[in-house]
């Protein structure tokens, strides 16, 4: 059966009541963290090999017998499988013909949407098929708020605003960061935007904001630096043109500002939330360098990078090296190049 993505939570809420989960999509630490609530629901545990079976690429063929095993400690069991492919679409038929308790998870990370084993759990009325996409917008902020909520810590709008335009994706990345700040607030605490800037802005995720500040300030040297640490540490291309678009923005909105008549340090001290201190003079030399016209180009070109980066077989992180070097340049080659 295909879970709405609305009914995601409910569904894993009430796990016991499946044969199968199957987990599939493009964010493996969404996957992972999905799979763990689904089996520790069940099994109450993680790691109780009289409970939990987990079984790799090796260990597919082990699928039936584990399965059909029973608990030598009572409870339900659990096989948690990883690396999930179509070669399991035959034992995992025969299996749900059988009569067994045992739930069985399936970890499929990048399954293609044409698979067999996708479309069977589809059809399968006590098989859950659930997609998991990296989080973005609305559903990332609730899944921030969710998780401080958890230990009663409160955290300030600007904070709050920095802090998702900060994080990846990556489901796995964001909770690390949100861990984090846990326990920095400690239990009933509070995250104000020097807090939250001080704990995640020293993070070696902070090479992609480097990247994004260095390239609009032109600073080469330190664009190629940057981008080799993000790359180095994991990032994804499409991260750093989110980044990127994020500080274009920013500027964009000074830029406005400015041409409505406004002091250019006035209007950044506007800004919310605040530039951090940091990345001050970088913002100051980029602001300088890029009118209002030329960071809409910017924009526009950088949401064209992201869409590209989302495009499989596309050389993502040459096209990002690319796009980061042009805008070294600055906003006015930009104007003079599309003939403004």
């Amino acid at each position: 059966m295909k879970i709405d993505a609305r009914q995601v939570g409910r569904a894993l809420n009430d796990a016991g009541q499946w044969r199968a989960i199957l987990l599939y999509g493009e964010d493996s630490g969404l996957i992972r963290e999905r799979a763990a609530q689904a089996v520790k629901l069940v099994a109450d545990t993680l790691d109780d090999p009289f409970r939990v079976a987990q079984l790799d690429r090796e260990t597919h063929d082990r699928l039936e017998e584990e399965a059909t095993a029973l608990s030598l400690i009572g409870g339900r069991r659990v096989v948690w499988v990883r690396e999930g492919s179509d070669a399991l679409v035959a034992p995992l038929m025969r299996l749900l013909a059988l009569s067994t308790d045992t739930l069985v998870v399936l970890e499929a990370p990048g399954l293609a949407s044409r698979s067999k084993l996708r479309a069977l759990a589809e059809k399968q009325p006590h098989v859950a098929s659930i997609a998991c996409y990296p989080e973005e917008g609305r559903a990332l902020a609730h899944t921030v708020a969710d998780a401080l909520k958890q230990d009663d810590i409160t955290i300030d709008r600007d904070a709050m605003a920095w802090l998702h335009g900060r994080l990846s994706s990556d489901r796995a990345g964001v909770r690390g960061e949100i861990e984090k700040l846990i326990l920095l607030a400690g239990p009933h605490g509070r995250l104000d935007i020097e807090t939250v800037q001080d704990c995640v802005g020293d993070a070696g995720g902070t090479s992609l904001d480097d990247a994004a500040y260095a390239a609009m300030a032109g600073e080469v040297e330190a664009v190629d630096q940057a981008l080799e640490r993000a790359f180095s540490d994991g990032a994804a291309p499409v991260a750093v043109a989110r980044v990127v678009l994020g500080v274009i923005n920013r500027l964009w909105r000074v830029a406005l500002a400015v041409e409505e008549g406004q002091m250019r340090t006035e209007a950044i001290k506007a800004l919310r939330p605040p530039v951090f201190f940091k990345r001050m003079p970088s913002f100051v030399k980029a602001a300088e360098r890029w009118p209002a016209g030329a960071l809409a180009l910017a924009a526009e070109r950088t949401q064209a990078l992201e869409l590209a980066c989302k495009k499989s077989g596309m050389p993502d992180e040459l096209l990002c090296r690319r796009h980061l070097a042009s805008l070294c340049l600055g906003g006015r080659v930009w104007l003079r190049g599309a003939g403004r």
